[in-house]
């Protein structure tokens, strides 16, 4: 379509001409057929996908329903006998990062509390309400959890607007008034750690791994977890996941770096 819009606009500037004329009427006609069959081509595509969709969800909600049928004493137990997870995941709340689907937990395996950008804030009991801390607390001291993973992922939505709002590009979030922005201040240590240290193109991705490191730093703040951890019933884990790729890196304590799991 660009291509005719140019070719118009060339015999245009040749003037009025029989021939020049019926050149153009051809030029518009065949930019409208092509309009029509580009449109035509859109709403074909989009009910495919639709379609697909349409497919997938069913697909899903069979899987579900064959794995529930198959598996009811499970369930049943899980229902009567209540909770036994051996971890607590902390992730993202970002609906791409499907913490049992990296793992292939079943229910029950994992308890799972996710917020933005999968941050722990640091041990501060001052009256108020805070709900990672509550989650926290409760994993450790009532299901007794033996392992408690820090979850990050790659293009993390609540990392750039952290990364943004450090940069002075994100004046909203500066405002005393924005939940998010206020979140993420427990990430500006992060920001602190890898600002001179990283290129453009390396920030969003480092600083992500920083919440993973922040978050693991301020969980030995909490005297539960850092008692549980010095008595060998509860071990720590950070754990960073490329979206795009399907990978998933580990961070070694001894290296100081995330490895290739």
């Amino acid at each position: 379509l660009q291509k005719f819009a140019m070719f118009s606009e060339l015999f245009s500037s040749f003037g009025d001409t029989p021939i020049i004329n019926t050149l153009g009427i051809i030029i518009c006609k065949c930019r409208q057929k092509l309009r029509l069959i580009a449109i035509k081509f859109y709403n074909l595509l989009t009910l495919f996908r639709t379609f697909e969709c349409f497919i997938d969800s069913r697909l899903r909600n069979t899987l579900c329903f064959c794995c529930f049928s198959q598996n009811q004493a499970w369930y049943k137990r899980l229902a009567t006998e209540g909770q036994r997870p051996r971890a607590m995941i902390i992730s993202c709340c970002d609906s791409r990062v499907h913490a049992t689907s990296i793992f292939g937990a079943e229910q029950g395996e994992f308890f799972i509390h996710r917020n933005i950008a999968n941050l722990v804030p640091p041990y501060s009991p001052d009256g108020s309400q805070h709900g990672t801390s509550a989650a926290v607390e409760y994993a450790v001291t009532a299901l007794n959890v033996s392992q408690l993973i820090i979850l990050g992922h790659s293009n993390c939505g609540g990392v750039k607007g952290c990364l943004d709002m450090c940069r002075g590009h994100a004046p909203q979030l500066e405002e005393k008034t924005s939940f998010v922005g206020r979140w993420m201040d427990i990430l500006r240590p992060g920001y602190e750690a890898i600002k001179d240290h990283s290129s453009e193109e390396e920030m969003a991705q480092n600083l992500e791994k920083q919440a993973v490191l922040t978050s693991l730093t301020n969980l030995m703040t909490f005297p539960f977890v850092e008692k549980a951890v010095e008595n060998g019933s509860l071990s720590l884990h950070g754990l960073w996941t490329d979206i795009g790729e399907g990978s998933l890196e580990a961070f070694d304590p001894a290296t100081q770096r995330f490895k290739p799991v």
